[in-house]
């Protein structure tokens, strides 16, 4: 098996939480997480709002400092290169943000949006090639391009989304992070922009770290799942298998709140009790445990580590008896 494009290896991120004079404990927003996602793949990364989800998007690509553990990109570690070395590097990883709105510079026009980054990476040799790219890049985020000539504050909320697509696609890149892409989108508009992400997934032959709270979004577009818990992956797979028959507790609970296809049709809902620990002080054993009807001594003391339990699943529960 080939090496994936790009892997993560037991990636921590810790906060400093407050002052020089009343520190307390650091906040373990990510704590120990590993996966890889293969050339033209869709991981999706789910789990409550908290879970340091888009904590492993920012550290992933280099906007915040890790911790401890390693990023690698084509096998070639990236978290701990200089701004210099790291430049060449950023056109390959690029990233969709969840609001479409704050991320665009609002004095800009969309010419100007998509201009910078083709020249930051001197990528057209000549002005009639620059607008042949922005032409070319409206034309497959499906804008006119007239839209070239306007500003962030013309458009809709979807249509802002796709200028931030056009935008990531303009360094031409082999990854792109998707942090909750979709989640501040009108229901309708929020589908149009998952057909236009997967289209071009596909055609492009893109590698995307899909995150998102939308679990329905999630089983259309990734191919294999990860779901998070208090800064820790708890199981991982392909998705229809994870879908299908969860394994681990707290990935039955998130799917049972999933509302069925068909009103009347049967699903046990799952109600998880109490409230998630604190990521300053998390519990000892498994972090789970705690809000988990099927805990039992040994969960109270011993942490669960991310085993294989077969077709490609991993799972961190003692309930298999690892």
């Amino acid at each position: 098996m080939s090496a994936p494009l790009l892997e993560v290896v037991d990636l921590t991120k810790h906060f400093v939480a407050g002052s020089m004079v009343a520190r307390r404990p650091p906040v373990r927003a990510v704590d120990g997480v590993s996966f890889g996602i293969a050339s033209g793949e869709t991981l999706g990364l789910v789990g409550e709002s908290g879970c340091g989800k888009s904590t492993v998007a920012r550290a992933v690509l280099r906007l915040t400092p890790v911790t401890a553990g390693e990023v690698r990109l084509d096998g070639r570690r990236i978290d701990h290169l200089s701004a210099a070395a790291l430049r060449p590097l950023r056109r390959r990883i690029q990233v969709v943000f969840q609001d479409p709105y704050a991320s665009l510079n609002p004095r800009l026009t969309v010419r100007e949006i998509l201009t910078e980054p083709i020249r930051n990476f001197a990528l057209a040799k000549s002005c009639d090639e620059l607008e042949r790219r922005i032409a070319a890049l409206l034309d497959k985020v499906r804008l006119p391009r007239d839209a070239a000539g306007r500003r962030p504050h013309e458009f809709s909320g979807g249509q802002r989304q796709r200028i931030g697509i056009a935008r990531a696609l303009a360094t031409e890149p082999d990854l792109i992070v998707c942090d909750e892409a979709v989640a501040a989108l009108d229901v309708s508009v929020k589908a149009q922009i998952v057909n236009l992400l997967d289209e071009l997934q596909r055609e492009l032959g893109l590698a995307l770290l899909f995150i998102s709270h939308d679990l329905a979004i999630v089983e259309h577009m990734a191919q294999r799942v990860a779901v998070m818990y208090l800064g820790r992956i708890v199981e991982t797979g392909p998705t229809r298998a994870v879908f299908a028959a969860p394994r681990h507790p707290y990935t039955s609970a998130l799917l049972s709140a999933v509302p069925v296809p068909e009103p009347g049709a049967a699903r046990t809902r799952i109600i998880l009790s109490g409230e998630p620990p604190s990521a300053s002080s998390p519990p000892a054993g498994c972090r789970f445990h705690t809000r988990c009807s099927l805990a039992f001594t040994r969960c109270r003391v011993e942490d669960p580590k991310l085993h294989a339990i077969g077709e490609g699943r991993e799972m961190a529960c003692h309930l298999d008896g690892a």
